[in-house]
């Protein structure tokens, strides 16, 4: 019999969007989950960072945290959480002893010893030990020096982390040498593939680490931080990805858990793709086609798929910037919701001396006639909206004197 750990990351629970609440979203997946621990006799849960999206998080946020964790209570699963740039130590620590009954396993911040980061699971004549390292601040790897520079910096990052997972391995090699380690991290990998929702803060691309910090004596290391799932360098470095799309530069990953097989100090890692709760598009073309494609979307999701609108006209036009504004603040269309939209145009009215003709002087023209002089440009522009365009300037002119 082996001991199945399944790796996930990246919960970021409170999420919003564009301000769509993504609780729904995390409480299908939650579901989701529990159903994949109970079906693949699930032993440990790890989670690699960013259980939360803020620092402080809402109450809603913190109820829907314990309420999944009262559904595991049942499940004979131990749960591991280590605590991701987006997450406070302090708040994820805060119930850490209360949650240890519960078989659950917090490590919100870098500990004073390294030994704390240390926990041994055994099931069925079968032994790992997880080294459960938490997102590491500055603080945790470096002593900032007067004068120091950027590049300074990077580099004593990289020698910090570099120093740290060193004194891990050299921790397992003393105490543990005779047992298959994993290592839990929060952190950027050279190689890795990101995407516009991870937040640089202090460890970025700049600061990314080479994989073979962990050790050769590491079986497998469980990341977090970047939310497109990916193996770097080879498939026992996996992040596992967030569990959702995060922003509409994830649009079109795959998002999954990972599912480890631990069976005579040998790893085989798997991969279950989580089903999409809704989906993120985004939709290019004229405004016109725009339209003609929002109103032929057929949903497939549980929840209402997110727009975003990329309009790409040819002339610039004031009455399509408007009809877009007006798209985008009063438009129902079943199973979607439009939460972004842009317009760009190819070929855009000149400055204000294009509005001039040969001899005419700029002085010579009062702001109400030069604002006509540009609306007269736009050959879509119906009467009505010229004398709207009028009236809103003529009131605009009349409250800044």
């Amino acid at each position: 019999m082996a001991l199945k750990i399944l790796h996930t990351s990246d919960f970021h629970i409170g999420k919003q969007l564009l301000k769509v609440d993504f609780h729904e979203d995390m409480e299908l997946f939650f579901d989701w989950l529990i159903k994949v621990i109970k079906e693949e006799e699930i032993d440990v849960l790890l989670m690699s960072g960013d259980l939360f999206d803020q620092a402080n998080p809402s109450q809603q946020a913190m109820r829907q945290y314990y309420m999944f964790l009262k559904r595991m209570i049942p499940l004979n699963c131990k749960v591991m959480i280590t605590g991701g740039n987006h997450d406070s130590a302090q708040v994820l620590n805060a119930p850490k002893e209360l949650l240890e009954i519960l078989d659950v396993t917090i490590v919100g911040g870098s500990p004073e010893s390294i030994d704390e980061l240390f926990f041994t699971v055994e099931k069925n004549n079968q032994k790992v030990v997880i080294a459960a390292v938490p997102y590491l601040r500055d603080r945790d790897i470096r002593q900032a020096l007067a004068g120091e520079t950027y590049d300074d910096k990077i580099v004593q990052i990289r020698a910090g982390l570099a120093t740290y997972f060193q004194q891990v391995s050299h921790h397992h090699q003393l105490h543990f040498s005779d047992t298959p380690l994993l290592v839990m991290a929060h952190l950027f990998a050279q190689g890795a593939e990101t995407t516009e929702s991870e937040r640089e803060i202090q460890i970025g691309n700049q600061a990314g680490i080479d994989v073979n910090i962990f050790g050769a004596n590491t079986s497998y290391v469980a990341l977090g931080h970047i939310h497109k799932p990916q193996a770097v360098g080879n498939e026992n470095v996996q992040y596992s990805g967030s569990p959702i799309p995060l922003s509409f530069s994830e649009k079109e990953d795959t998002k999954r858990v990972i599912v480890l097989t631990v069976e005579n100090d040998q790893f085989n890692v798997q991969s279950i793709n989580i089903p999409a709760f809704r989906k993120l598009i985004t939709l290019k073309g004229t405004l016109n086609e725009a339209l003609d494609k929002l109103s032929k979307h057929v949903p497939t999701t549980v929840l209402p798929d997110l727009i975003e609108l990329q309009i790409i006209e040819e002339q610039e036009s004031i009455a399509k910037v408007k009809e877009l504004d007006e798209l985008l603040s009063t438009a129902e269309y079943e199973g979607l919701q439009i939460v972004k939209g842009k317009i760009e145009f190819k070929h855009k009215v000149q400055g204000t001396g294009a509005l001039l003709n040969n001899g005419e002087d700029i002085s010579q023209f009062q702001p109400i006639d030069l604002f006509k002089k540009r609306l007269e440009q736009d050959p879509s522009l119906e009467k009505d909206h010229v004398d709207e365009l009028l009236n809103a300037f003529r009131e605009i002119l009349e409250d800044n004197n």
